[in-house]
């Protein structure tokens, strides 16, 4: 029987590794193995993986931070592919460009240290450039819609397509875009955003000191996949899993925090098992006593049940 890695490991040699547990490789520090992954280091690597993984028919998914995913306790089939493109280019006039596996946060930080403004709200969410236009990233007022110029993607249905999608494209809404859900044909490799030139580096970066102080006084320390829920409209998540008696509420390893209710921490030894039964009891007891259905923020991936 043919190995269908075969030509990723002819073209990433050792780089490529086989059934590797990706707890290493999420935010929550939990997940089964992947049958194969490879760490890519910048878009072109990025774009042969994909396509490679097209082309042996193998299922793939890119990762980057390990922020707002779930992975399951069975691991995920197919080709993970863990995105390192850590590019950026910052140009005077406002333009800032970045692979997709860049740290959304450092982005942030080197902008407002160029007089960059806008991208301050970006300091303290984690995950990568990538993940942020795929889900529409926001805090605090600000979003990733506002700001993107354009991004370009990978079209694995047509082999090595290269296409550019400006923010009009993207149909972005609440922490959602036309990318959203469809791992298994677009990839981003870079992007484009708009920023404002001509700020004072220390009055950007006393704004993102004040902005991480308020995240440190109102979200909880520790392993979360961050907000678990997306805010319903006109009402919070939080509020509204607190309202249903849950807040502290534990189910084998993993809390829902006694300091904010949307998040679920792993308070170690916790299980994607664990996770996914607290959702669901959050699920139902919010629509029992508020008659709302919360939406997931994070997305579920791998091999579930």
């Amino acid at each position: 029987m043919s190995d269908p890695f075969a030509s990723l490991e002819a073209r990433f040699g050792e780089a490529l590794r086989r059934d590797e547990p990706l707890a290493r490789y999420t935010v929550a520090r939990l997940g089964g193995p992947a049958d194969a992954l490879v760490t890519v280091r910048s878009a072109d690597e990025l774009a042969d993986a994909v396509v490679l993984a097209v082309e042996a028919g193998v299922p793939w998914r890119v990762l980057g931070g390990g922020a707002n995913v779930l992975i399951a306790d069975r691991g995920v089939r197919g080709l993970v592919i863990v995105n390192h493109a850590r590019a950026i280019r910052l140009d005077d006039d406002g333009q800032v460009w970045a692979e997709s596996g860049a740290s959304f946060s450092t982005l942030a930080r080197k902008s407002a240290n160029r007089g960059l403004g806008g991208l301050e709200w970006a300091a303290n969410v984690p995950g990568t450039v990538g993940g942020a236009v795929v889900n529409n990233a926001g805090a605090h007022g600000g979003d990733v819609a506002h700001l993107l110029m354009y991004a370009d993607l990978l079209d694995s249905a047509q082999n090595r397509a290269l296409v550019r999608w400006t923010a009009d494209e993207m149909h972005y809404d609440y922490r959602a875009s036309a990318l959203k859900g469809r791992h298994g044909r677009y990839v981003v490799l870079a992007a484009v955003l708009r920023l404002e030139p001509g700020h004072d580096p220390a009055a950007l970066n006393a704004r993102i000191e004040e902005l991480v102080a308020h995240r440190k006084r109102t979200q909880p320390p520790g392993a979360s996949l961050g907000s678990m829920f997306k805010n319903p409209p006109g009402d919070y998540a939080g509020r509204l899993i607190e309202a249903a008696g849950l807040k502290g509420t534990t189910i084998g390893g993993v809390q829902i925090s006694p300091v904010h209710a949307n998040f679920f921490i792993n308070l170690g030894g916790g299980t994607a098992a664990d996770y996914r039964a607290l959702i669901e009891l959050a699920r139902e007891r919010v629509v029992a006593t508020s008659g709302v259905t919360l939406e997931l923020e994070i997305e579920l991936v791998g091999d579930w049940d």
